[in-house]
């Protein structure tokens, strides 16, 4: 078995490498491919600055795929860009990002994609370079022409600290933006939902209860006035959810079954109704304590057909299968990067910060962190996950 797994790996990987060049930058063409696995297809996004990290994707009215991430030195850094890279509908490769914000002495982050009524927004985050999110604020632009050219950025939400992560949801006909505010302590950052009744022109914020250490807040709609959101947990332990039934009033968070490291996750209702988690299938502790991290591998999927009572099936999307491990080198993208190798070298194993969505065909598409190198997309059917098993702390509900 080991032995066919590494002539699949020979044959997956050879053609690209070239001497003097790393394997990761080879594959980062967009293109889309059979994995190793099967039943799953991947791409490498274009790199076109050292780092990439927090990807979000949104389908467009027009059937294209759209994939916003930060990239630039490393996060936090002078110059850090919000970019997008675009799958038109029917093509089978994405396309090289385009750099839509960008500017000397800030750093910008977290990307968020909503459209509605033929309008295409942008939100992210932005901070002094090196300053650390405890001033961040939150910025907005917005397209006519599907993500072509936007307007100027203007100011979404003053207040220090503010983040987002998560996608926006219409419910009721109102817009749910879930964000988050990050004080310089971790304990304290904390959970809110805005909601705007005149789509985006003025918001009302209502704050998560007993949310410190509880961020990035993902809101589902179960079906009318029945929200739930899923929450990230500072202290590596859990996943938490809390309920809403008008997306103002909510729930003291509680721990669900689902592992959590610190780290980002997602959560989509599927077409037929079911939820699909996208997560690190890892913690650092069962117990609310210190804020902790921990690894950010394996990166999963776990299925619920109950609403995220129980999560039966759970699978692997990424463990590192593919492209073996190899040495940081001292120059990435064109940029020396020899100052930032440590930084890189604790990210060989990070397979985080996934985004999922499904479009009509019923595909689920995914994009994730790929050893902050660059962004990797995953395609795949919902009867994939039940087909699979996962080397990760939660086995799924069946177990």
């Amino acid at each position: 078995m080991l032995l066919l797994c590494g002539l699949a790996l020979f044959d997956f990987t050879s053609k690209f490498r070239a001497s003097g060049q790393s394997l990761i930058d080879r594959l980062a063409d967009g293109k889309i491919r059979a994995s190793l696995v099967p039943g799953l297809r991947v791409a490498y996004l274009p790199i076109i600055f050292p780092s990439s990290h927090a990807s979000n994707l949104l389908v467009l009215s027009n059937g294209d795929l759209l994939c916003a991430y930060y990239s630039g030195e490393w996060e936090g850094q002078s110059g850090t860009a919000i970019v997008i890279s675009r799958l038109v509908k029917g093509s089978h490769g994405w396309s090289r990002p385009a750099v839509i914000a960008r500017e000397t002495g800030k750093a910008f982050e977290n990307p968020v994609l909503f459209e509605s009524a033929g309008m295409l927004w942008l939100f992210y985050t932005a901070q002094a370079a090196d300053a650390g999110q405890s001033e961040a604020q939150i910025f907005t632009r917005t397209s006519a022409d599907a993500g072509q050219t936007w307007t100027a950025a203007k100011v979404a939400f003053s207040k220090a600290g503010s983040f987002d992560r998560e996608p926006l949801v219409v419910a009721d006909g109102q817009w749910l933006f879930p964000i988050y505010y990050t004080p310089k302590s971790d304990a304290e950052n904390y959970s809110a939902v805005e909601i705007s009744h005149d789509k985006g022109q003025s918001w009302r914020e209502c704050q998560v209860p007993g949310s410190n250490g509880l961020v990035q807040p993902d809101v589902v709609e179960l079906s009318p006035r029945r929200l739930k959101a899923f929450l990230r947990s500072r202290f590596a332990d859990w996943v938490y959810t809390s309920n809403s039934q008008d997306g103002c009033t909510w729930t003291t968070p509680e721990p669900t079954q689902i592992p959590n490291n610190n780290s980002s996750i997602q959560v989509t209702r599927l077409r037929d109704g079911h939820l699909l988690m996208a997560f690190n299938n890892i913690q650092a502790t069962t117990t609310r304590g210190k804020p902790l991290d921990t690894a950010r591998w394996p990166l999963s999927v776990a299925l619920s057909t109950d609403e995220g009572r129980t999560w039966p099936w759970v699978r692997d999307v990424d463990i590192g299968q593919e492209v073996p491990q190899e040495a940081v080198p001292d120059t990435m993208a064109g940029t020396d990067v020899r100052d930032e190798k440590k930084s890189f070298f604790y990210h060989l194993i990070d397979y985080s910060y996934p985004s999922v969505v499904q479009t009509p065909d019923g595909a689920v598409h995914m994009s994730y962190t790929y050893r902050r190198r660059t962004i990797k997309y995953a395609s795949f059917e919902e009867n994939w996950v039940r087909n699979g098993t996962t080397l990760g702390f939660f086995p799924g509900d069946r177990q």
